[in-house]
């Protein structure tokens, strides 16, 4: 067998031919295998991202339904308009009860918010402090929702104008601003 141009010409075409394959066949080939592994690893982690979000769908709703429970509870706290002199007049009595005189009550502008309406009223009580620390506790037991803010505690002198010279050593003065949260009328409120 003798070894001319005709096999010559065969052989490179014999090895030319998977060389051509793995530039123009295989390796664009592989490199499509590779993006679509890669696209799959993607979705997988998405679809197990979908899957933990819908086990929680469960808690999500059972969170939704809890915070509506609470927003109830804090609405049923508050009172409707009309009752806001009920809660006035059951600061008086905790006052009196606790051995306070308020000697001053000036109402303020009312202040609007989403759904309810804040009332501040400009309190000045004298008395003891123990009582005054009794009336705090109390008004904190309310089942209404009030608030104090802007409070300022003075010693009571027995050289004020108008003061006995017999005051109790625990004798003081507060002025503080009691916010009382209500509900508006359903005309008010549109």
């Amino acid at each position: 067998m003798t070894f001319g141009l005709r096999e010559a010409i065969f052989l490179i075409v014999l090895l030319a031919v998977p060389t051509v394959s793995l530039f123009y066949v295989f390796k664009p080939r592989n490199e499509d295998i590779r993006e679509a592994l890669h696209e799959i690893t993607v979705k997988q982690t998405r679809l197990d991202k979908l899957e933990e979000v819908t086990a929680k769908i469960d808690d999500i709703g059972l969170a939704i339904e809890e915070g509506r429970d609470s927003i109830a509870m804090i609405e049923a706290k508050l009172p409707s308009d009309q009752d806001v002199e009920g809660i006035m007049e059951q600061v008086w009595q905790i006052a009196a009860r606790n051995r306070l005189t308020v000697k001053s009550v000036k109402s303020e502008k009312m202040a609007p918010a989403a759904q309810y309406r804040e009332l501040p009223l400009k309190m000045i009580v004298e008395g003891e402090f123990d009582g005054f620390y009794q009336f705090l506790l109390e008004l904190e037991n309310l089942e209404r929702i009030t608030r104090i803010h802007e409070m300022s505690l003075d010693r009571a002198s027995a050289h004020a104008a108008g003061r006995r010279a017999d005051l109790a050593p625990g004798a003081m003065t507060a002025e503080f601003t009691l916010s009382i949260y209500f509900e508006p009328d359903a005309e008010e409120s549109q």
